[in-house]
């Protein structure tokens, strides 16, 4: 995901949790979203077999 889409999520989900950020803490937030999606990059790369079982999910 690029910053400006991080940007538009942030816009998004602090408007439906009805937060007030200011521009310092949103900026650590793009930030660290950044750093998160770059670290996840090489697992979602990662190629999986078609016949591997998703897992159950879980139901109380």
């Amino acid at each position: 995901m690029k910053v400006n889409d991080w940007t538009d999520y942030l816009n998004q989900m602090s408007d439906m949790l009805d937060l007030e950020l200011d521009e310092a803490r949103r900026a650590e937030l793009l930030v660290q979203f950044s750093r998160i999606a770059q670290m996840a990059g090489p697992l979602m790369a990662f190629p999986l077999d078609e016949r591997l079982d998703v897992a159950g999910v879980y139901q109380a």
